[in-house]
């Protein structure tokens, strides 16, 4: 199907202020852009209301890191599952700020407590750092889940794009070393670093769909050391050779994105393994679908459904908070 009419107008409009591609304008300028793109167009109105967000910071590998928690409408004394949510931007731009009302939305949507999480960007720190943070982040969280969620056996993880990356990786290592999850939500995740790892939507979606393929190439060479091994579960989860005993996922991605095959194929490979998974292909909509709600009622149905999965699996082992 053709991409959705809404999105199309919007994809439109940023053709036409014919701006340089991100590797010409450097780290700093592409952050900068970014943000102006998505919080310096934000006004309170379009912000997906929460009962309290609460900037903390938090210990972290390297240096201390900066968190937000958003808090859901829950009575006084309720337990809820924490979810340590990931931002995307490539491992080079986004931020808790450019991705607070994405925080917003899953917490509202899952009733949940989460933790958005600012971890060290590339090319000024690559890989594994961005790993050691999240996997830093999620050992805090489950260290203070009685002054969040307060539910132990309710600790989640998601992230869209490279935090999908993220997500998903942090993940195998708590299957591998604690601590435990319930379930997982990977958005339009990055999952093989393969340069010689072929994938159609990468070609068939190349330019043209906000996320491009040269946008992809200089993400990849702002964060991979060029001696590091692209097969790493680390950098590449779909390429590790035992994905079975991960946390129930929920795996969404975009008809017209180049990540689309990628995300696909590791939603498959789960399964294979024996994980139980939730998948969507979202016709008609592009990479960063998950932030575009109020521009597009497609974008807002999908991104109803997915945490509406992600909720299920959040809450499947208590009954007694199960949403109505």
């Amino acid at each position: 199907m053709p991409v959705d009419p809404q999105i199309q107008g919007m994809l439109d409009l940023l053709a036409g202020l014919n701006a340089p591609p991100l590797s010409s304008q450097g780290p700093q300028a592409a952050r900068l852009g970014f943000e102006q793109m998505t919080v310096g167009m934000r006004v309170p109105e379009m912000l997906t209301p929460v009962a309290s967000t609460r900037d903390v910071t938090i210990p972290g590998p390297a240096e201390p890191m900066h968190a937000r928690i958003y808090r859901p409408d829950a009575n006084e004394g309720d337990t809820l599952p924490t979810v340590l949510f990931i931002h995307g931007g490539g491992f080079v731009i986004g931020s808790v700020e450019t991705h607070d009302n994405q925080a917003r939305a899953i917490c509202r949507a899952t009733q949940s407590v989460v933790v958005s999480l600012d971890y060290r960007l590339a090319p000024e720190t690559k890989w594994p750092g961005a790993v050691e943070d999240s996997y830093a982040a999620l050992a805090w969280a489950a260290e203070h889940i009685g002054e969040l969620g307060g539910d132990p056996d309710h600790l989640a993880i998601a992230g869209d794009s490279a935090g999908g990356n993220l997500a998903a990786v942090t993940a195998l290592l708590a299957r591998d070393a604690g601590p435990a999850l319930c379930a997982q939500l990977l958005i339009y995740p990055v999952v093989d670093f393969d340069p010689t790892h072929d994938y159609p939507s990468r070609t068939d979606n190349a330019d043209g769909y906000f996320l491009t393929t040269d946008d992809m190439l200089w993400f990849a060479e702002s964060y991979v050391p060029a001696d590091a091994d692209t097969h790493d579960p680390r950098l590449s989860p779909l390429l590790a050779p035992d994905l079975s005993g991960l946390p129930p996922a929920v795996v969404l991605t975009a008809e017209f994105d180049p990540l689309r095959d990628e995300g696909e194929a590791y939603a498959a490979a789960l399964e294979a393994a024996g994980v139980e998974v939730r998948q969507h292909r979202f016709d008609g909509l592009i990479h960063g679908f998950f932030d575009l709600g109020l521009l597009s009622a497609a974008a807002a149905k999908a991104v109803q459904v997915g945490c509406a999965d992600f909720a299920a699996l959040l809450h499947q082992a208590s009954p007694a908070r199960a949403l109505t």
